[in-house]
């Protein structure tokens, strides 16, 4: 299982009757797209003779404009996942007092923070628990050009290219390690914000700080700016196909169909490029008409001093030749499947899940 805990347990809220007391952990913990991840929790009953048959258990992911969605549930041996979580999500049960549950095949949209709720009859108590994901942000902009993109917009053209619109928080740990641009972006939250990492005059003001811009909250319908996409592991690999010529767009997406894969997103070829290290200096279309590729080792003649991955534009599809980036898929399938959900009520339960 692969689970990694930032913080150590500690009582998260407290009752003021006593009756039931939670405990999360106030960290974090962290995965990966496609992992295993535990979200910790637990509780005990003050007293503790309550029989745990009436204990209900509910887990719900909370959106930072707080909308909460319904994750899973639990009361006595009857159990429910929801949505997108059905078949992924089971209780730890890993004795007395356990309301962890386990999530599996972790995707994009698992990430996010999520609340813990145990439930005694009349008396509750809840916890929090924030999930995180290793990845990489990187920013976008369509062929259309530079801020084309309403927030509605953004969300979609991340999702094309195999990624989400990138949080606050994963955008601040990307100018951390370093991500320096000179466009603003829509975040999930609906905020407009870039990184600089290089105070320069046509970005802000030269004598200001480094830090991540922030435009604050604009409208998602009217306004247009670029977008910061998020990505995670990938269940396969990129590479650059090697060919005797260079081929115009429908050349190369032939090419990667005839070698059993498809043509990379761009947010594949930032997977690959962060997370499994690809570095080829060679240019290649990818799937949204682009011009990119990869660089760990920055070298002569291969786009300048920084680690990153360069972007050439779009070029004419029909006339430029230009090498190709592809996907492919592993062809192993791993079984995350978690336990069916159980309808049967136990006996002398009133109660509805």
């Amino acid at each position: 299982m692969e689970c990694k805990v930032e913080t150590p347990f500690s009582f998260s809220l407290e009752d003021d009757t006593g009756a039931v007391i939670v405990q999360t952990a106030p960290g974090k913990v962290v995965t990966h797209r496609g992992g295993t991840i535990t979200l910790p929790c637990r509780y005990h009953h003050e007293p503790e003779d309550v029989d745990p048959k009436r204990i209900r258990i509910k887990w719900t992911k909370v959106s930072d404009a707080f909308q909460f969605e319904d994750v899973f549930v639990a009361l006595g041996r009857q159990q429910k996942a929801f949505g997108s979580y059905r078949g992924r999500v089971s209780l730890e049960r890993a004795g007395p007092g356990d309301a962890s549950v386990i999530i599996h095949n972790i995707t994009l949209q698992d990430y996010g923070r999520y609340e813990c709720e145990v439930t005694n009859d009349m008396e509750d108590d809840t916890g929090f628990v924030n999930l995180d994901l290793e990845g990489v942000v990187f920013p976008y902009y369509p062929p259309s050009g530079r801020y084309k993109l309403n927030y509605h917009q953004a969300e979609e053209v991340c999702r094309q290219q195999d990624a989400i619109l990138a949080s606050h928080a994963q955008l601040h740990k990307a100018w951390l390690e370093g991500l320096d641009w000179c466009n603003a972006g829509w975040l999930e939250d609906g905020s407009v914000q870039y990184p600089i990492s290089h105070p320069r005059d046509q970005c802000g003001h030269k004598d200001s700080p480094p830090g991540v811009r922030n435009y604050g909250y604009r409208h998602k319908d009217d306004e247009r700016y670029d977008a910061f996409c998020f990505t995670s592991n990938l269940n396969g690999h990129v590479y650059f196909l090697k060919r005797f010529k260079k081929v115009n767009y429908l050349e190369a997406v032939k090419a990667c169909q005839r070698d059993n894969a498809v043509i990379a997103k761009v947010g594949q070829l930032y997977a690959a490029w962060k997370i499994q290290l690809l570095d080829r200096c060679e240019a290649g279309w990818v799937e949204d008409g682009s011009i990119r590729y990869p660089i760990i080792n920055p070298r002569a003649r291969c786009g300048g001093p920084e680690p990153g991955v360069r972007n050439l534009g779009f070029p004419d599809k029909k006339f430029r030749l230009y090498g190709v980036y592809c996907f492919r898929r592993n062809t192993y399938v791993q079984s995350t499947q978690s336990p069916k959900e159980t309808t049967t009520k136990p006996a002398n339960s009133t109660r509805s899940i």
